[in-house]
């Protein structure tokens, strides 16, 4: 199995534990947008998702889920395949991983 398809695997199934990560990148690139940014990066959104959604270890040290950066281009993809619109919001390069 090629890195990709591991990374691919593991975004799907943290998606599927998580879906309101999703709801929040929509949300906060959404925002964005309204804004007026022609442009932005996902990995900003991504560190909004970890502040938004730190609990203090002492309080719940279950509650605080991990936000791999592996996933940063699988999420502004689906973004842009959810919104067609805002193709092109997040700048996307080749999935080097995908070669392999």
């Amino acid at each position: 199995m090629s890195s990709y398809d591991r990374n691919l695997k593991a975004c799907m199934k943290f998606h599927a534990e998580h879906p309101e990560v999703m709801e929040m990148f929509d949300k906060f690139a959404i925002d964005r947008i309204n804004r007026g940014f022609q442009k932005y990066s996902a990995k900003t959104i991504f560190e909004r998702i970890r502040w938004e959604t730190a609990v203090p270890f002492d309080v719940d040290p279950k509650a605080e889920f991990k936000l791999s950066n592996n996933h940063t281009a699988f999420y502004s993809r689906a973004f842009m395949n959810v919104y067609p619109q805002y193709k092109g919001f997040f700048t996307t390069k080749e999935q080097i991983s995908k070669r392999n």
